[in-house]
């Protein structure tokens, strides 16, 4: 009998005899019409009910975690292990095939370079030649990185050995190299025999239209490195149609490259990184240019800085060319400054520019023309200062300027430098490298896009543009 819950007369449970015997409900009633139970038989039942209802409730309690456990396994697939979600992200990671170009275009490039200067013999390995370090070293970092049988799982791209998987192709012909092979002042062995660059270029792009794979598409899905702003400028109304890794676009038409369909790429830093911490002391200086004072085209505006700036106050900038004792001087200028000057050269951009990053010097561009490496992830106005050249070539301007920006800010650039400053050490790992190749990857769905309208074009007008050149 239970009691109602209102306190009423007792009434008879409607429950099953399981359920009324729930720890909440179970109750004794001792009434004066009720049979007196002696002490021995409460107590025997008393025990016996509390043992039942512990037992029920652990069948009760397995029941429910069997049935979770059950529709758990049935209703939602099993966690995917490590090597599956691996290969997931392998499978959507674009493929690049290295072409296996002769030799003659890659260590015999460097070879050649070599023996033009008397620095090696024709009995060495390939394996044991040394890449000059110059400021277009790019062609040998990338090339050495899809050599390297220890590649990281982690690149944003896959080398593939078979050309029918792949996405992309790299050509890797040490083009800026390929230019400088014949030195100012020649040998007499290397006069003997001089080395042709635009013999090379044509060559190259003669095995190239060769290849099946260039013919499939025209070219489109492959990738060239032409760093330097003159490499492969006989043959690159023949290759426009590919990736170009270019440093700039000074010496390109809009129908040959882009921001669109190219990669801007940083020059290698000539000089050694800062070690230290962010900071003004150890900086005494507040503005350090040392670089050719006469150059070409929009680099005339050097000259007129040089005017104005060299007989300013805690103002550095001396004309330098390249060489040991001029990166050494340039090392020590620019960990000792506080504002490096990037102003325009033969073309837009320079190596200095990427020194200044690395040496934790802020730079202060004056270039209007400039394109920049990796902008969708480096907001460059957190870490430089842009100067309009008509601007810039005001006398006492540009010192007055920077005069103004307290410590406290020139903290604030130090730090933006300070985090993304690995972008521009091709050295590093997941460095520079792997955010070239991003970028290259980055452009894989363009491609695909313009191989597929390739396909359906019933009629092409010859004198307009392509879309894949707009910027």
């Amino acid at each position: 009998m239970l009691m109602s819950e209102r306190g009423g007369k007792p009434r008879k449970s409607r429950s099953s005899p399981i359920s009324s015997l729930s720890p909440t409900s179970f109750s004794f009633s001792f009434s004066s019409s009720a049979p007196m139970l002696s002490l021995s038989r409460i107590v025997r039942r008393s025990y016996l009910a509390k043992s039942l209802v512990a037992f029920l409730s652990i069948l009760s309690l397995y029941a429910l975690l069997h049935s979770v456990s059950f529709s758990s396994s049935s209703s939602a697939p099993p966690p995917p292990t490590s090597s599956s979600s691996s290969s997931a992200a392998s499978s959507s990671t674009p493929k690049i095939y290295l072409y296996d170009l002769p030799s003659k275009f890659t260590y015999g490039v460097l070879r050649s370079y070599l023996l033009a200067r008397g620095g090696t013999d024709r009995s060495t390995s390939d394996a044991d030649l040394r890449y000059p370090g110059h400021q277009h070293s790019a062609e040998w970092w990338l090339f050495s990185d899809l050599i390297r049988p220890d590649r990281s799982p982690d690149s944003p791209i896959v080398v593939v050995s078979d050309p029918s998987q792949a996405d992309l192709f790299y050509v890797p012909f040490f083009s800026s190299l390929s230019l400088i092979v014949n030195p100012i002042r020649p040998t007499e062995e290397s006069a003997m025999a001089l080395y042709s660059d635009e013999q090379m270029q044509e060559e190259l792009v003669e095995w190239l239209e060769r290849q099946e794979y260039w013919k499939r598409n025209n070219g489109r899905d492959h990738v060239i490195i032409c760093q330097d702003p003159n490499a492969l400028y006989k043959v690159i109304d023949r290759i426009r149609n590919a990736v170009l890794l270019v440093s700039d676009f000074g010496r390109l038409r809009g129908d040959q490259a882009s921001l669109v369909k190219d990669v801007v790429l940083p020059y290698s830093h000539r000089i050694n990184p800062y070690k230290g911490e962010v900071g003004v002391e150890g900086r005494p200086s507040l503005l350090f240019f040392m670089g050719n004072r006469y150059r070409k085209e929009g680099g005339k505006i050097r000259d007129t800085l040089f005017q104005i700036l060299e007989n300013e106050k805690d103002v550095i900038i001396k004309h330098g060319a390249q060489s040991r004792e001029s990166r050494r001087m340039a090392t020590q200028g620019m960990h000792s400054s506080k504002f490096c000057l990037h102003p325009a050269g033969d073309t837009p951009s320079a190596c200095r520019l990427f020194d200044a990053i690395v040496s934790l010097c802020v730079p202060v561009v004056v270039s209007d023309s400039i394109e920049l490496p990796f902008e969708d992830v480096i907001d460059y106005k957190k870490i430089a200062i842009f100067v309009k050249t008509s601007v810039a070539i005001q006398p006492g301007f540009l010192t007055s300027m920077l005069k103004t920006v307290d410590t406290e800010r020139i903290l604030e650039y130090q730090q933006e430098i300070k985090k993304v400053k690995h972008y521009f050490e091709y050295e590093t790992p997941k460095g520079t490298v792997d955010e070239i190749w991003r970028q290259v990857s980055s452009k894989v769905p363009l491609i695909k896009l313009m191989i597929n309208r390739d396909k359906r074009l019933v009629s092409r007008d010859t004198n307009t543009t392509t879309c894949s050149c707009i910027c």
